[in-house]
């Protein structure tokens, strides 16, 4: 049964990586040619399957990864990152750095993918917790909280947009009834789950080589313009890119070079070109000054990287052993709720598959069906799908091997974190969604 290798599949890796102290790369890769071999794909091909996990998952990742941890570490080290820092806590004070950063996050977080938010927020998160004192996770686990809800729950990222085209759905209308309850969900988690007793019982250290070790004086840091700006400029590119495909359409003749200049790696790699002029030789450090702090944070990301695309790896040996198929027919003659059904689905997906965007996009085929007749807005079916696919965050996740690395936790920790609050995300989602399907129908929309 092939949820049942799953299960086995992930126990063995935790045993691996907790009894034997085996690192995340290598035990990935092993647990992964185990269950190519159970599920039956040749051992001549297996070569190819993990190298296409790999390549695939490092693809997506290692640009925008590599750009966003070059570009923290220049802004680190020419102290961009503690002047936006303390501009934060003199707003909100210190007792207030969590709102701050929910707040920052949700803004960044609408229209740009988990991973880009992320390496461009968590240099600012590593500041904050060196100025006042806090615990990593404290500052830390809320901006994860608030992009993951973004970037799950709503277009025009990825996997929600895609599920619009599947289900005919308006983005527009997802995104407006989406932000009407991930807002204050999403908010609601990112500052309950830090007050958790298992999640303060833990204290990680900063990664060494992320963020510099250095407390600048006033007169030492740039300006607080010019840090925004430099913060800031992907945000806007990579935003105003996604509202003008959106507003558009791809016939304008526009539509290829904004696409282009608002792809995530174009957008992070102007960035950090401007970055390096803004915070070098406009400041006067030489340019090998500067060139050092992202050689400095490519040797930090190395193993970061290896590990995530050996979870794509993991992940490309389930979905190439037909464990999508075997789902679609486990599923096929449930008489439940087309809304529940499809959550259900995205669930099982995410799962077994790790991937929130094949989990979306599968379960989005295998709802499709249940739409036509039902009466239920196709708005709320993409929802109610991308609500599912962030539930269960586990081993099987790159984006949960970012997370751990990032924030220096153990398998076990990052479980106890990540995987509980992806959870209640989706479940909270889940009755967001139904909540709004009552709602319309009661107004009659």
């Amino acid at each position: 049964m092939p949820l049942v290798v799953v299960g086995i599949s992930v126990l063995v890796l935790l045993l691996l990586m907790t009894r034997f102290k085996l690192n995340g790369f290598t035990a990935l890769l092993f647990v992964a040619i185990a269950v190519a071999l159970v599920q039956g794909i040749p051992a001549e091909k297996i070569p190819d399957v993990l190298g296409e996990g790999v390549g695939g998952q490092i693809g997506d990742t290692m640009l925008v990864v590599g750009l966003g941890a070059m570009l923290g570490r220049v802004m680190g080290d020419a102290g961009a990152a503690q002047r936006i820092a303390d501009k934060m806590i003199d707003a909100f004070g210190p007792r207030g750095v969590q709102a701050a950063m929910v707040v920052t996050s949700m803004l960044i977080g609408v229209t740009m993918f988990y991973e880009v938010a992320f390496v461009i927020l968590v240099p600012v998160a590593f500041t904050l917790v060196r100025s006042t004192g806090s615990k990593l996770l404290w500052v830390g686990l809320p901006m994860s909280i608030a992009l993951s809800t973004m970037h799950s729950f709503l277009p025009p990222h990825p996997g929600p947009t895609a599920v619009a085209g599947t289900f005919h759905a308006s983005v527009g209308h997802t995104l407006l009834y989406g932000l009407v309850f991930a807002v204050p969900l999403g908010a609601l988690i990112a500052l309950v789950w830090p007050r958790l007793p298992f999640v303060r019982s833990m204290n990680p250290a900063i990664p060494s080589g992320l963020v510099t070790e250095r407390q600048f004086a006033d007169e030492e840091m740039p300006g607080l313009g010019w840090s925004l700006s430099i913060a800031l400029f992907p945000v806007v590119i990579i935003a105003g890119a996604a509202v003008f495909d959106m507003a558009a359409g791809d016939d304008n003749s526009l539509a290829s070079p904004i696409a282009f200049i608002g792809g995530p790696p174009v957008a992070l790699l102007l960035t950090l070109l401007l970055a390096m002029w803004v915070f070098g030789p406009r400041m006067g450090r030489p340019l090998e000054e500067v060139a050092d702090s992202c050689t400095s944070a490519a040797k930090a990301m190395a193993m970061i990287l290896l590990v995530v695309g050996a979870g794509g790896a993991f992940k490309q040996v389930l979905i190439d052993g037909d464990i999508t198929d075997y789902i679609g027919d486990l599923t096929a003659d449930w008489t439940i709720s087309p809304i529940v059904l499809a959550w259900l689905i995205a669930v099982i997906m995410r799962v077994a598959l790790g991937s929130a965007t094949v989990a979306v996009v599968t379960a989005a085929g295998i709802a499709l069906p249940l739409l036509a007749g039902s009466g239920v807005h196709p708005e709320l079916m993409v929802l109610a799908v991308s609500c599912g696919s962030i539930a269960f965050s586990h081993v099987n996740d790159p984006g949960f091997w970012l997370f751990k690395e990032y924030f220096n936790l153990s398998v076990i920790e990052a479980i106890k974190v990540r995987t509980t609050y992806t959870t209640v995300l989706a479940i909270l989602g889940l009755g967001g969604v139904l909540a709004m399907e009552w709602g319309l129908d009661a107004l009659g929309i």
